[in-house]
């Protein structure tokens, strides 16, 4: 094989990348924080019909913003969006982030895309008043990071739900014999099912490594019914139950590599990226899905020898990578 798992088997098998995550038991909430060790090129492709994004429009190749510090992903819905001001207002008091005088008094601005996911109706405690906990979830998810994490019920995943049963948060990686780099990360709050219908095996069993989320198969003359969902939250003929339409939902996804690339580049690996979550997910990308996909480049090493070709090697594998990381997620998670 020219590309297997890295040492960790998660995205910080990428030179240059740290995680960290935090929740809180009581709400059953949780916010993941991917902190690159320098600024770091990044872009997004939003496929879900119901996103909830922050800072999203600052990173399209065409504006001015060309380097993040840091993303966040929380659940929470609308309010888990709280938690990046968190992480920004630590960063900038450690005066990390951009700064357009250096070395003046004027604050340093951090760069802090962040995404939610809605899990307001798992059942826990949501009473916070005018207090919710994001912020001070967010500040110690980034007091947190470091190169090794735990999956499942963790982080952003801690309260997520794949289909009709627990999701969680997941992360994977594949390194090529020739130094190429890539990483995913997850959290797991699908419509979709993650599993085929009248089956244990994951949808992504054609990506699995090593048994990496169980080494369940599909019998050998399974047959496919294209409008049977399986263990989504809602089948197609039966009406929706609770949590299957609105913003009940979302993927968040961050894909990474060590390869330098171009805001235009990263755009276009987080779009091929999206590929790894339909490999994963059934149905993806609804209407009442957040679905989100963020690319970070670390800039640890150069290739320009055929540019578009490596390109397409970066996409694929990431592509490959997030459908693993998914399946990761949800088996850790008890799913």
């Amino acid at each position: 094989m020219s590309a297997r798992p890295g040492p960790l088997n998660l995205i910080t098998d990428v030179a240059g990348l740290n995680v960290g995550s935090a929740h809180d038991d009581r709400v059953q909430t949780g916010v993941t924080v991917i902190r690159p060790d320098a600024r770091a090129v990044a872009a997004v492709a939003v496929a879900g019909g119901g996103p909830g994004t922050r800072e999203t429009d600052a990173l399209g190749p065409d504006t001015l913003v060309d380097a993040i510090d840091a993303i966040v992903f929380s659940g929470g819905s609308v309010y888990g969006l709280a938690a990046a001001d968190g992480v920004a207002a630590a960063l900038g008091a450690a005066r990390q982030g951009f700064a357009l005088i250096a070395g003046s008094a004027v604050p340093v601005s951090p760069i802090v895309p962040a995404a939610i996911l809605y899990d307001l109706a798992n059942g826990g405690e949501k009473s916070w008043g005018e207090t919710p906990p994001y912020r001070a979830l967010g500040m110690q998810a980034l007091k947190n990071i470091a190169t090794r994490f735990d999956l499942g019920r963790i982080g952003a995943g801690f309260g997520a739900r794949a289909g009709g049963g627990p999701g969680g948060l997941g992360s994977a990686s594949a390194v090529t014999h020739d130094g190429i780099e890539v990483g995913a990360l997850v959290a797991v709050n699908s419509h979709g099912s993650v599993k085929m219908p009248g089956s244990d095996a994951f949808w992504a069993w054609p990506y699995e490594q090593a048994s990496e989320f169980g080494g369940v198969r599909p019998a050998g003359d399974y047959e496919l019914d294209p409008d049977d969902w399986g263990a989504a939250k809602s089948k197609p003929g039966s009406m929706p139950g609770p949590g299957a339409t609105g913003r009940t939902n979302t993927t968040l996804c961050c894909v990474a590599t060590n390869v330098a690339l171009a805001p235009f580049e990263a755009q276009r690996v987080a779009k091929m990226a999206m590929a790894g979550l339909a490999r994963a997910v059934r149905p993806v990308f609804a209407p009442f899905d957040g679905d989100v996909v963020f690319c970070l480049s670390t800039a640890q090493v150069e290739r320009q020898d055929h540019r578009p070709f490596v390109l397409a090697r970066i996409g694929e594998l990431a592509a490959s990578t997030l459908a693993r990381a998914t399946a990761r997620g949800v088996f850790a998670a008890g799913g």
